[in-house]
Order: C-alpha cells, then sequence, then structure tokens
C-alpha cells in the first residue's frame, strides 16, 4: 500500500482522488463544489423557487450567466439568494434578489442553492428589486424606467415619492420615465 501511495505522489490531485477530476470531463460534466449554506441560510430545491414577478431586468446576457455557471461549477454559490415564501399559502418560495445566481445554478445542474428566507409583502419585494438592480450598471435606461412604471402602476404614489424611496433626484426619475412616452 505505501508503495502505491509513492507512486501517486508527485503526480498531482488527480493521482490521489482518482478519476472524478480528469481533464477529459466536459464543462458539463464536471463536478460541483458543494460548500455548506452559511449561517442564517437554508438549502433550497431550485424546483421549489420561481422567478421574481417584479424583476425589473427583462433580458440577462448569456455569456455572464455562463460566466456565473462556470464560477459556481469551480467555488460553489457564494452569497445566498433571498428568497419569501410564495404568498396566498402557495407552496414554494419567491425569488427577490439573485435571479443571475439562480439562472446559473439551474445551469450548473444544482439540485438546491443557500438561501436566505425573509417575510415581506409585495410592495418591499418590488422595491429591493428595484434598489438591486438600480445599482447595476447594465440595468439599461429603458429597464430601469418600466420598473419605475410598472411600481408606481401596482403601488400608486408620486414620482417624487418613489425618487425619495430610492435615494433618487426626482427630476431623474421623471426624464427616464418619459422616455417610456417616446415612439419605437
Amino acid at each position: 500500500e505505501s508503495g502505491t501511495l509513492k507512486r501517486r505522489l508527485g503526480r498531482g490531485l488527480n493521482a490521489l482522488l482518482g478519476s472524478a477530476g480528469d481533464a477529459a470531463n466536459s464543462a458539463d460534466d464536471r463536478p460541483v463544489l458543494r460548500i455548506a449554506a452559511p449561517p442564517g441560510s437554508d438549502e433550497i430545491a431550485l424546483e421549489l423557487i420561481e422567478r421574481n414577478p417584479f424583476q425589473p431586468r427583462r433580458e440577462f446576457e448569456q455569456s455572464s450567466i455562463d460566466e456565473l455557471t462556470d464560477s459556481i461549477r469551480k467555488h460553489g454559490v457564494l452569497q445566498p439568494l433571498l428568497v419569501r415564501q410564495k404568498p396566498n399559502g402557495e407552496a414554494g418560495y419567491q425569488l427577490i434578489a439573485g435571479e443571475r445566481r439562480w439562472r446559473a445554478a439551474q445551469q450548473a445542474g444544482l439540485e438546491s442553492i443557500p438561501c436566505r428566507v425573509i417575510d415581506c409583502e409585495d410592495r418591499s419585494v418590488s422595491e429591493a428589486a428595484l434598489e438591486e438592480n438600480l445599482k447595476r450598471q447594465d440595468l439599461n435606461v429603458i429597464e430601469k424606467a418600466q420598473a419605475f412604471k410598472d411600481y408606481l402602476d401596482r403601488f400608486g404614489g408620486t414620482i417624487e415619492e418613489l425618487a425619495r424611496q430610492l435615494s433618487m433626484n426626482r427630476a431623474t426619475v421623471s426624464n427616464m420615465m418619459r422616455l417610456l412616452e417616446l415612439p419605437e
């Protein structure tokens, strides 16, 4: 046995662990690193999580999802998703924040993902989605404007109140929303 171990030493980690880490594995067959869910989060089956209906982002760049998928395969999911129980007593969860991670985890073939479950109403979910996505530079101005309009249509209020809630200038919010009135 010690002769076998000595022969394996110096040949890399694959020699010690066997063929599970073979470079011959395709990207889709590679094992996903599993790390324990961080404290304060739970592992939840991906099939129990549905997309956030208040998500302002309409399009996701596939190359970005592919890169995140590769990162998840190599390093695991490093930050839990933020979810809530589905409203009206339905079984399952609704995504609040982390849709790119959710999509990439599905693409990576994960069955479950770390999530932090919070209790909140539709208005709070919509505000959280706006906050998270407005801080990202790759959300285009039309998506932002549509998100503002959707929020005001659902929950009422004024542009000034929305701007204050988002810590934005009222004129900026108003000007973005005017873009929706332009002909296509």
